[in-house]
């Protein structure tokens, strides 16, 4: 009988390009199709967010409008092509969202082995916190995708003894954009600080070719000039870009209990558009783990980077608790060096017994079931089943495009320049008061006292605690 040799076998020969294709296929169902069941509503943030892309013209940047204009004009793109939804408000977070993870997997897989990164890519693009980022219809992924974008760049740079300068140039373009993102001035400084104190890092910026140097720096000072002049013009930018709107100093340490908070608290009765825990403890343990390991070579840039960029998310959670969502990266990184650490110490007990190789599958399986089946099962029913998130989404958008076609709606002033976008896409009209007699009238959220109307129907929601939403008026004698 032929002996069989596991190494020459299919799956095992082409396992990792079989695990990521899976990894991949499972990643893109879940973000397309998750948030048509999780998140079904619309927070506060959304609904500004959507407005503000809306309104966004196409001489913005030059009028001193630049906070969060890459994601933005996604928003409005978005928003133009598919109408005023839920869904299209969230597009443009999905879409960022699949490269976002798409990144994560890259820069795990240049820093570690394929094994390791595989295992924690599956981790991190498949927990609740990324998978809310990924279907919040706000900028807030972007404070998470531009670092991530520049770590992988850098990788990319650093690990060439003759760096592409398309790389570099790709690094120039991505650092320019980022700064008009809240707290990624403070990135950019953290990266600046980071190379001056590395010695590796500075070695790998002296060998670079003249050309790649010089076209990283020409558009770096070029987005700065830009940024400089803007900020000359319309002084409020400066602000928007360093701190959350409103922001005091006297708050800063006040805002970073806020934003740990979800961190650490396990009975859910956090009122947040974060399900807590935001990290599980299986997660927060591996991680743990991957701290632990860092300590021996501290100095190598890589361990470095997950230490220092826990202290960058403490600094932005101080000016927006909503900031604390940043840890995702960091905590990729330390979740794969825990992998590696507890792989290299299982291996080691048995350097030349495969069995026992094989047999770590059994322990893994049982760790990956503890830790993605309840961060999957977190998403799906707590942000649809738990009253302190649920609270925070609205329902409205959906049930008014669902149940009026060509009706006049009423609206409350805060919130008319955003519904006042269905205008565009839809026969309904949106005002904040009536002053002529239209046939068919809807009011939100409250009843009217008019005489010539009679009620017609109640539109209610069975997620929120006053299932009011729309009344719905017709003019007497028709």
């Amino acid at each position: 009988m032929k002996k069989i040799i596991i190494s020459k076998l299919f799956l095992y020969r082409y396992r990792f390009v079989v695990g990521y294709i899976l990894l991949g296929a499972a990643f893109i169902f879940l973000l397309f199709l998750l948030p048509l069941f999780a998140q079904t509503g619309l927070s506060a943030a959304e609904m500004n967010s959507a407005t503000s892309s809306y309104e966004l013209n196409w001489d913005s940047p030059t009028t001193g409008d630049l906070v969060d204009v890459p994601y933005r004009a996604l928003q409005k793109v978005s928003i133009m092509l598919f109408g005023l939804t839920p869904y299209a408000i969230k597009l443009p977070s999905i879409l960022v969202g699949l490269i976002l993870g798409l990144l994560l997997i890259l820069l795990l897989n240049r820093w570690f082995k394929s094994n390791v990164s595989l295992l924690a890519s599956c981790l991190v693009v498949l927990s609740t916190p990324f998978l809310f980022l990924a279907g919040n219809g706000t900028p807030l992924i972007m404070i998470v995708f531009w670092p991530t974008l520049l770590l992988w760049l850098g990788s990319k740079i650093q690990g060439e003894k003759r760096p592409k300068p398309m790389y570099s140039l790709l690094f120039a373009v991505a650092m320019l954009l980022s700064i008009f993102t809240p707290y990624m001035l403070y990135f950019a400084a953290f990266c600046i600080i980071f190379v001056f104190l590395q010695p590796h890092l500075r070695f790998v910026i002296k060998s670079l070719p003249r050309l790649p140097l010089s076209i990283v720096s020409a558009l770096i000072i070029a987005g700065m000039a830009t940024l400089i002049i803007n900020i000359i013009h319309q002084p409020e930018v400066l602000p928007e870009l360093l701190t959350a709107k409103d922001f005091s100093f006297s708050h800063f340490f006040h805002n970073i209990a806020m934003g740990v908070t979800p961190v650490f608290l396990w009975d859910g009765s956090l009122e947040s558009v974060f399900m807590t825990p935001l990290v599980g403890l299986p997660t927060l343990a591996l991680a743990l783990v991957g701290l632990f390991s860092t300590t021996k070579g501290f100095f190598a840039s890589r361990n470095m980077i997950a230490s220092l960029l826990f202290l960058f998310t403490i600094l932005i959670t101080g000016f927006n608790p909503d900031a604390v969502i940043f840890l995702i990266l960091p905590l990729a990184i330390l979740i794969a060096h825990g992998l590696k650490y507890l792989l290299e110490k299982w291996y080691g007990l048995f350097p030349e017994n495969p069995y026992a190789r094989i047999a770590a599958i059994v322990p893994l399986a049982i760790l990956f079931t503890a830790i993605i089946l309840p961060s999957l099962l977190q998403y799906v029913y707590g942000y649809r089943y738990n009253p302190n998130v649920v609270g925070q989404f609205s329902q409205e958008l959906s049930i008014i495009r669902k149940n009026l076609k060509d009706e006049t709606l009423l609206v409350d002033p805060d919130n008319y320049i955003f519904y006042k976008i269905l205008e565009d896409s839809t026969d309904i009209i949106v005002d904040c008061d009536y002053d002529e007699m239209p046939a068919r009238l809807a009011s939100m959220n409250a009843s009217i006292e008019d005489e010539n109307y009679t009620l017609e129907r109640i539109i209610t929601s069975p997620m929120r605690e006053n299932s009011d939403i729309i009344y719905l008026y017709t003019v007497k004698g028709e």
